[in-house]
Formats: structure tokens, sequence, C-alpha cells
């Protein structure tokens, strides 16, 4: 199959297959984060929060039960690969957190809406593209680098909570992570209200296999060519700007599965939209909120290369991998995401 397709083209098909089932989830399934942090601060409900967690589950049972099978060597993947800077984290994770409030979505999102028909969430996708590649290989990529050095894991364990506790205990990776991916579903569950509410967990399982068929598509792809390919995940920041990159030169780039993934939830989220009826061109008609969706859009994207993803590449793909990054930078995202929302609905007043 590589040789007819080429490994860019499969690796790419292989982001276009769960880019769609994300689109799907979030038109059909209501799958945001930002709507998550809405509902559970100002909503009164944990619902789509617990949907939120569930996914996380699913998705480390998925990657760790690849590296069971000999699908999947977590090693490899790109979030325990390389050194993990705790101060990134929190400070790519607040700015991207506060961003995404400012926005009224993540980059994930705004593509699904965007694929809904919303040209309000054009705008936040073109800035936070080209926002994520002034500070990854932009005029800002020098300062990053000098700031925040990075480098690759060697002869060491992982940045991963399996590998640490497997190194500790002498136990297998591979059944740590797959007892706390079960302690993770397990606790997303034990709630009766969602126990009642199939769509819900069809979705949030549906989100975990996108981010499981990205690891093994991905791994299948970089072990069976010859190409140099990354083994990664789903994730919607520097990924947009890639695409944005690809849509304006590809008779001189390769497709990547960055460029698959971000039409994939494009395709989906449109697919969603025509099911439900629910599609319509919308556009931004205040001057001021367009102003505040541009700045949210800038910040999503350079915190979101700081923290080395977004509410899907840490929040899930990281996870996926138990990442010592992943519940650090999701925290970050979800305080800067309160901070923000606070500001908005509340005002500047301090709390009494």
């Amino acid at each position: 199959m590589l040789e007819f397709l080429g490994e860019e083209m499969a690796v790419a098909l292989v982001g276009l297959f769960g880019g769609v089932l994300l689109g799907l989830a979030a038109r059909l399934g209501r799958f945001c984060t930002m709507g998550a942090i809405e509902d559970l601060l100002y909503g009164g409900s944990g619902q789509r929060m617990r949907m939120w967690v569930l996914a996380i589950g699913v998705a480390v049972i998925g990657g760790f039960g690849l590296s069971a099978l000999g699908l999947l060597q977590t090693e490899t993947s790109y979030y325990l690969s390389i050194r993990w800077l705790p101060f990134a984290s929190i400070l790519g994770g607040l700015m991207f957190g506060y961003g995404m409030a400012l926005a009224g979505n993540c980059g994930y999102g705004s593509i699904a809406r965007l694929g809904g028909g919303d040209l309000r969430a054009f705008v936040i996708v073109v800035v936070m593209g080209v926002s994520a590649y002034v500070v990854l290989s932009g005029p800002l990529a020098g300062l990053r680098v000098m700031i925040f050095p990075q480098e690759d894991v060697v002869n060491e364990v992982p940045p991963g909570l399996a590998h640490l506790i497997g190194n500790w205990t002498g136990m297998s990776v591979d059944a740590v992570g797959l007892a706390i991916g079960a302690l993770i579903t397990l606790g997303a569950l034990a709630q009766k209200d969602f126990l009642s509410d199939p769509k819900s967990i069809f979705w949030s399982v549906v989100v975990g296999v996108a981010i499981t068929s990205g690891w093994a598509g991905s791994y299948w792809v970089a072990t069976h060519g010859f190409e140099n390919m990354p083994v990664v995940s789903h994730s919607f920041s520097a990924p947009v700007g890639e695409s944005l990159l690809y849509l304006m030169t590809a008779s001189a780039r390769v497709p990547s599965f960055a460029v698959g993934s971000v039409a994939g939830v494009a395709l989906g989220a449109f697919i969603g939209s025509l099911f439900k009826g629910h599609f319509r061109w919308e556009a931004c008609e205040d001057p001021r909120e367009l102003r505040r969706q541009i700045t949210g859009a800038a910040l999503m994207g350079a915190g979101a290369v700081l923290a080395l993803g977004c509410t899907i590449g840490q929040g899930l793909s990281a996870f996926s991998m138990l990442a010592f990054s992943a519940p650090v930078t999701f925290a970050a995202i979800f305080a800067g995401a309160a901070f923000g929302l606070r500001q908005l609905i509340e005002g500047f007043q301090p709390a009494e």
C-alpha cells in the first residue's frame, strides 16, 4: 500500500480518518473543551467534562493497548521522546486557555465551527495558525529556543507516568498504562446521569478511538516505510499553520498527518452539520468581538507552541501516552480559560 500511495499520503489519510471522527464528534456529539469548561463553571453541569475524561481514559487504554500488542512503541511518540519543560507547559497553557476564552473556542472547536459555515471561526483558524508559526519557526523562534531549549530524551526514562511507575516498581509499562486508563474510564462512568446518556458515552469513545488511530497509523507508516516519519496523533495549533502552508505551496510540499487531520475535522464537521441541518453561513458583525477573537487566536497559537500542544494535543494525545506535560498543561489551560471567562462574564471586578 505504501508503494502505491507513498508514505506522506498514507499518513495524511490516517490523519484524515481520525480528523473526520473528531469533526463528527464536535458537531453531532457536542464534544468541545470550551463548552465543557463553561458548563462546569457557569452552567452547573459536568456532563461534557465527563465526556472529556472518558475520552482520555479510552485513549490511554487504546495507546497502551497498542503497545501491549506490539503495534506501537510509546517511547517513540512525540510527547515521550522530548524533554518536559514544566514552565513552558504552564506559561503556554495559561496563554492558550486565556486566548481560548477570548476567542470563544479552541483550535479544534474553531475548525469544527468553520466546517459548519462559521466565518468568524475562519479568522480564528488563520490567525492562530500564523501565530503558531511566528513562534515555531518565524521571527520569535530564536527567542523561544533561547528561553525554552528543547532536547530529545536519550538513554533516560521517558517523561511519562506509566514509564516512571514501571521503572520504580519493575512492572510492565503497558500494564501500568492500561490500569491507569481503566481507572480514568471507570471514574468518568461513575455517575448515573452520565451512564444514562449513551450518546455522550458513544461520542467520547469515538474521540478516544480517533486519538488511538493516529498513533497506530503513524507508527505503522514510520516502521514500514523508508522515510523518517514522526509518530504523532492529533493536535490543532502548529498543524493548522502547516495546513495553511500546504494550501499555499502544495506543488512544492508533501501532505502530512497534520494536513490530513485538519482537513478531516473540517470535513467531518461539514458532514455533521449537514446531517443535523445546522449548516449556515455566519459572519462577525461586531468589531469589538472580532478584535477579541483575533487577540485570543494569536495567544492560542503562541501558547500552544510553547506548551507543545493544545486542548487536543496535550489534553488528549499527550494524555493518551500519560506524558507528564498533559495534566499540567491541561490544568493551566483550564485556569487560563476560567480567568478569561470570569473577565468576560463578570468584568474585571475582584471576587468578593
